[in-house]
């Protein structure tokens, strides 16, 4: 096994309210991969101890897999028919297959591919390319999830017109989008993601609703919770955008009806056209507790936020705030623990120094355990894009495993991928 470059193994370091962090080897694994790395995206399979990597390459996705729970890290490989894809999105099937999928351009048309893999990651012999009937439509931001019997389902961006999508791209970012038709649509597969059926339109408003971002994920029961971000139409005309909230929506009968949408956080405020990165996440804790995060813009301020159900979805707590109020992008993500338990992290442009990951604890019932812990242990460079989200897992509760990009090798002219697993314990 090739275990990667360690930068460092950090001893376990004191937090607030008694919890301990014990950061493990920071291993970049990235580092066989030539030209830039960034925008990791991470599933686990604590059956296994296996954690599974995926993110976008010089010009393809790449992938890479641990064995021991991210304590080391097999060399990555090249995702196949993966040339000039982005938006790399990963799951876990209650089987232990892998689903990796992706965003390509072939031709005139932008779709998902998902690929399959049965022997945890050594090999993805499946594929399926989700293209779409239309020609010269616009695709983007896929997400994946995986249910019982065979249950595959991928939301995804999709706009009847590429021509119609105007965006803004900083020389240090990713995109945003000024104007467009964009919708959030969900494809099934009910064969283990061989075939996938047609598009359904979740958000609602098609063919411009001005939604753009939509994770999901499958509760034990089959229940799919999905939360999406919406913008507002200003001008019908040339479908501009305002400013956007985040819904939440859920399907007791295999996406074939959704729940009336419910607004998450409005109070916190809303978040900006310009934002480059993907903004909003969703996870769920042993008991089946829902977290959202994401993060608003205001001229002044990018403020992290989180928000918890406790009933399925049905209803939302009052948005808690998980960062500081820096005019940088804060990248929120979080993983469930035990019963009450959420871990929250974030992706951050630490001025002056640059990107860092981030990582604290909430409770349901005693809010936040601790302070802010750095985890990465160097600065990345911040005119390097380190990518639009990280990775965030929990193996077991107390034991996560994060992943990041950032520039901080060498000429710092690239980013890589970094991963390390944190235990947590009573001080």
């Amino acid at each position: 096994m090739v275990v990667g470059i360690a930068l460092v193994g950090v001893a376990p370091t004191a937090a607030a309210a008694g919890l301990t962090y014990a950061v493990g080897p920071i291993r970049e694994i990235s580092a066989s991969m030539r030209g830039q790395n960034a925008e990791v995206e991470q599933a686990v399979d604590p059956s296994g101890g296996y954690v599974y990597e995926e993110w976008i390459g010089q010009d393809w996705i790449g992938f890479a897999r641990s064995t021991d729970g991210g304590q080391h890290f097999g060399r990555p490989v090249r995702l196949r028919d993966s040339r000039g894809g982005w938006d790399p999105a990963i799951t876990i099937a209650p089987d232990g297959t892998v689903y990796a999928a992706f965003m390509v351009v072939r031709g005139t048309r932008s779709f998902p591919v998902v690929l399959a893999s049965f022997d945890h990651g050594l090999s993805f012999p499946e594929l399926s390319a989700l293209t779409p009937a239309r020609k010269d439509n616009w695709g983007d931001r896929d997400f994946i999830a995986a249910g019982p019997n065979h249950a595959v389902y991928l939301t995804w961006d999709y706009g009847p017109s590429s021509a119609a999508v105007k965006v803004n791209c900083p020389p240090n970012g990713s995109c945003g989008f000024s104007s467009g038709e964009f919708n959030v649509v969900m494809q099934i597969s009910s064969d283990g993601g061989k075939t996938f059926g047609p598009m359904s339109h979740l958000s609602p408003g098609y063919p411009a609703s001005g939604a753009d971002s939509a994770p999901l994920l499958v509760e034990p029961s089959g229940r799919i919770d999905v939360l999406y971000q919406r913008y507002r139409i200003t001008n019908r005309k040339t479908d501009a955008l305002g400013r956007a909230s985040s819904y939440f929506t859920s399907s007791t009968d295999k996406g074939r009806t959704w729940a009336r949408p419910v607004k998450v956080g409005g109070s916190a405020g809303t978040m900006s056209p310009g934002e480059w990165w993907i903004d909003g996440a969703l996870a769920s804790d042993t008991a089946g507790n829902l977290y959202a995060t994401w993060d608003t813009q205001t001229r002044r301020h990018d403020t992290g936020w989180l928000s918890y159900s406790t009933d399925h979805g049905a209803t939302w707590s009052a948005p808690r705030r998980v960062t500081d109020r820096a005019k940088v992008p804060h990248i929120v993500q979080a993983s469930g623990g035990a019963p009450g338990i959420a871990y929250v992290g974030w992706l951050t442009n630490r001025r002056p120094w640059g990107y860092a990951e981030f990582l604290r604890t909430f409770s349901i019932g005693g809010g936040w355990l601790d302070q802010p812990q750095r985890i990465s242990r160097h600065f990345g460079n911040p005119a390097v894009w380190p990518g639009d989200t990280f990775g965030i897992s929990t193996l077991s509760p107390g034991d996560v495993v994060l992943s990041w990009g950032s520039a901080i090798r060498g000429s710092h002219r690239h980013s890589e991928i970094f991963a390390a697993p944190v235990q947590l314990g009573a001080g």
